[in-house]
């Protein structure tokens, strides 16, 4: 369970460049569209090609057929697990700094719980109460960035990342429960390939590609520049590739939904590494004491939820 849980802090770590980076290209003046479809697109390119690399022609054109016999999940669980999620990410970083994002994001700890009750799991009273406080931690940073702008701005910063923060978690959950085969709502993909978290980034990220391409006609956006280009092939490596690779490696090894409760959790370490990158390029301000208690919550309740689940 530990190597669990460090493995889900290093994914932190990596996904934490992608709120920073994003805050970068918000105030370098690119759309956020470009920030959020091109990161997608270099993932299928990346992964394309190191899959092709480690597997051959063979196993490449496995995996092809292995989307187009499931198309429609791959599309519905690529959609909601990364297209619409990393939109509304990106979309709120025009709106607030890289680790208010963050911090919001952390509500995924408890969204988690809810896609998990979805899917018919049981969650024990102390997630529950745990995940409680990380939400609670998570209001107090909000509340604590009204000193700096209005409400309205705060709730387009805010209100995209909490609905975020569900479609993630029941995009990866799909997947697992996929693989599984244990769940009627969800299509059995019993396939040997799905053992390697990259090709289910992959798959996940090719099932995007339709979204964005909707989303885009309809928004027809400026052309991005060529930082803009370089700052999303970044995040792509950094957080598309690395960062989901070993999350989901790490969620692939849990054998039962505290488990995973506990690897999602996780991610609240990014916010702390968010926090610190912000200063250090950025040079954002040191939060406030409202937003310094909100902190301490959060990962307070990180720590009782690990502490609980290594019991």
């Amino acid at each position: 369970m530990l190597r669990l849980i460090l493995l889900g802090l290093l994914a932190a770590a990596f996904f934490s460049s992608t709120f920073i980076l994003n805050e970068v290209m918000s105030l370098a003046g690119g759309h956020w569209f470009w920030s959020a479809s091109l990161r997608y697109f270099f993932t299928v390119i990346f992964l394309s090609a190191w899959l092709f690399y480690q597997g051959g022609t063979r196993q490449f054109l496995e995996l092809i057929a292995l989307f187009r016999q499931h198309w429609a999940f791959w599309l519905l669980s690529g959609s909601l697990g990364f297209g619409l999620f990393y939109l509304l990410i990106c979309y709120a970083a025009d709106f607030s700094p890289a680790w208010v994002v963050t911090a919001t994001w952390q509500f995924t700890v408890v969204a988690s719980l809810f896609v998990y009750w979805f899917f018919g799991n049981k969650i024990p009273r102390r997630v529950w109460l745990f995940s409680g406080f990380i939400f609670t931690g998570v209001c107090l940073v909000n509340l604590s960035h009204t000193e700096h702008i209005d409400i309205a701005t705060l709730l387009s910063g805010g209100v995209p990342v909490l609905i975020a923060a569900f479609c993630y978690p029941l995009g990866n959950q799909m997947v697992w429960e996929a693989k599984r085969g244990q769940n009627p709502r969800i299509p059995k993909i019993d396939s040997p390939l799905l053992d390697n978290a990259l090709v289910k980034v992959f798959l996940l990220s090719l099932g995007s590609v339709p979204l964005w391409l909707i989303v885009g006609s309809f928004i027809q956006p400026p052309a991005p520049s060529l930082s803009q280009v370089f700052n999303t092939g970044l995040v792509a490596l950094l957080s598309g590739v690395i960062a989901t690779g070993i999350f989901l490696h790490a969620r692939q090894k849990a054998t039962n939904t505290s488990e995973l409760a506990a690897i999602d959790a996780t991610q609240a370490g990014e916010v702390i590494f968010a926090l610190a990158g912000g200063m250090l390029f950025l040079n954002a301000g040191f939060p406030t004491h409202s937003a310094l208690i909100g902190l301490v919550i959060l990962i307070a309740g990180l720590v009782l939820l690990v502490k609980y689940q290594r019991r």
